[in-house]
């Protein structure tokens, strides 16, 4: 079933860089990580972020429209902070969600081109995505803010690739408080092992 959950955002995406929707967007996250990095954890949703200032409600309407256009919508809203556009799968495959930042990730260096490959789908996409040393920065943030293990499973693969991880002093103590909370149950149900 991830395969096959893998293979339809490879699809989504190369349905984004036909519709000329990827250009103003920069791929980050768990699936990020997993389609262009080979991280070996699934993710299920798809994370991005403006590349610069881009006219928000403009461009719902159009992913909207050719969301609706090509794919059975689940979801889609023009919040606050994002956009959010949820496809309905093929049968028996979780929904996919795009959700879409309304922040930039315009600094200098934070992205770079990247291909993202699945060996569950036959083509690669080019993509926009953040620098490794970006998501490292990025996953710190997320783990002490939300407290996921799957930030702290993140942060131990960039540490593997060799990502230094920059932390202030109370960065630090709040990571470490955070890897101390996580219950037997953390590892079973919510990274699978």
């Amino acid at each position: 079933m991830l395969q096959k959950h893998e293979s339809f955002q490879m699809s989504v995406l190369k349905w984004l860089k036909a519709k000329k929707l990827l250009n103003f967007l920069v791929f980050g996250g768990g699936t990020m990580l997993r389609l262009c990095h080979e991280l070996p954890r699934y993710s299920l949703d798809m994370d991005f972020w403006f590349l610069h200032k881009t006219g928000y409600d403009e461009y719902y309407r159009r992913i909207e429209s050719a969301a609706y256009e090509d794919y059975t919508v689940t979801d889609s809203k023009n919040k606050f902070y994002s956009i959010v556009i949820e496809i309905k799968a093929p049968e028996g495959v979780p929904k996919v969600k795009i959700e879409i930042r309304k922040a930039f990730a315009s600094s200098p260096g934070s992205s770079e081109e990247k291909i993202a490959f699945s060996p569950h789908f036959s083509m690669q996409v080019l993509v926009r995505g953040f620098t490794l040393d970006q998501m490292m920065r990025n996953k710190v943030l997320a783990l002490i803010e939300r407290g996921e293990i799957r930030d702290a499973f993140d942060l131990e693969f960039l540490a593997r690739k060799r990502i230094v991880i920059a932390v202030s002093t109370e960065e630090k103590e709040k990571i470490i408080q955070r890897l101390g909370g996580f219950k037997k149950r953390d590892f079973d149900v919510k990274l699978g092992r």
